[in-house]
């Protein structure tokens, strides 16, 4: 009789040292300027308490997260972080937290600026603050250089006091290429002397992602905001400026082997159908762990060291791989959804493929409900 396998379901490993060792190759190769790890969405997956504290031992010191919960999350793990970026629109009624641990947002509009400084001042202190420019992504900012001067007037207003000044590329190409980035990275180099006179000192100035740390060196300012490329993905090139490696394998075990004959229908309505005698493993994770319905008999897993087939349809709960004939194969054995298994790979930006997106996608859309173990420690 076939063995049967008590499952509870995939979970997902992080692997400390080797983000420890990608932040300090990245962190190698900037030239003098910092390395400010960003770790919004749950460290885009990965844990977000676990990952700060990891990055912290690796000298990280600046973080960057999307909301003032996170930041807050960050400050637990890190005390004495001397940055944590709020890059996202932070609430009045957030001052009062963010002074008491430290956590600095950055200003997007005149009236964003205005209410942070009465709530500021009714708080009875000061608020450091980053102004955001909107030099060509057309989301957050002050547009430039149309609202330059009104980036200028945050200055003035009692209650803040701005700091740092920063931007976003909305594209990034290779260096030999003309790209819209330096038109964007023109824009801010114009606005920052305004800026810093009405503030009357120099101010921190951050404009760079992990893909213009690659590409665009001369635009590395004072910090380089890396997210994608610290948890190991767009920069496996050994060739390129620094190269990274993934850091998040997700996996799974298989609940049971049958045998089945050429023709057998697999999964809802039957979308994929045996060509011959083969064996197929029903594995422990579905949509609602994240593992999208694209991959469908497109997508593939390991067990035993061998590439799989994701066949039929991918269900809530469970997904099929074939097996092929005697696999031997058994219930019970591990599989990788993510990650790395003998000679074989799957890595999220294959997924990323099949599925028509990028892996952020893939890496974010994993349930928190997920346990992460973590590795390496």
């Amino acid at each position: 009789m076939p063995r049967m396998a008590n499952c509870g379901g995939s979970w997902v490993e992080v692997d400390l040292g080797r983000l420890r060792a990608n932040a300090q190759a990245i962190q190698a190769s900037l030239n003098g300027a910092g390395l400010m790890a960003v770790v919004k969405a749950d460290a885009y997956g990965h844990g977000l308490a676990s990952v700060a504290a990891g990055l912290a031992e690796a000298g990280v010191t600046r973080f960057a997260v999307a909301y003032v919960a996170e930041a807050a999350t960050v400050r637990a793990a890190v005390p004495a972080a001397e940055l944590i970026l709020v890059l996202g629109v932070a609430a009045p009624a957030d001052v009062p937290q963010m002074r008491r641990e430290r956590i600095t947002p950055v200003v997007v509009s005149r009236e964003h600026g205005q209410a942070l400084s009465a709530a500021a001042v009714a708080a009875g202190g000061l608020l450091g603050v980053h102004v955001k420019l909107d030099t060509g992504m057309g989301r957050l900012g002050f547009v430039c250089p149309a609202e330059t001067e009104q980036a200028a007037e945050l200055a003035r207003l009692p209650g803040l006091e701005v700091q740092g000044v920063c931007t976003h590329f909305a594209m990034v190409e290779p260096m030999k290429k003309p790209t819209a980035a330096r038109g964007q990275a023109e824009k801010f180099r114009q606005a920052v002397p305004l800026i810093e006179a009405a503030a009357g000192q120099r101010l921190f100035q951050h404009l760079s992602s992990s893909r213009a740390a690659l590409l665009l060196t001369e635009c590395d300012a004072d910090a380089v905001r890396v997210g994608l490329a610290l948890y190991g993905y767009g920069a496996a090139d050994a060739g390129q400026r620094f190269a990274t490696v993934p850091v998040l394998q997700w996996k799974s075990r298989v609940m049971q082997v049958k045998s089945v004959p050429a023709g057998f229908a697999v999964g809802y309505y039957g979308s994929y159908k045996t060509s011959g005698p083969t064996q197929l493993a029903t594995i422990s994770c579905g949509y609602t762990d994240g593992y999208q319905r694209h991959l469908g008999n497109r997508g593939h897993v390991l067990i035993r060291g061998r590439r799989r087939p994701v066949v039929g349809r991918v269900s809530m709960n469970w997904i099929s791989a074939d097996l092929g004939p005697d696999s031997g194969v058994q219930a019970g054995d591990e599989v990788v959804l993510i990650g790395e298994q003998g000679p074989e790979r799957v890595w999220a930006d294959e997924l990323a493929r099949h599925c028509g997106t990028i892996p952020y996608e893939i890496l974010t859309g994993i349930s928190r409900q997920i346990e992460r173990r973590y590795v390496g420690g």
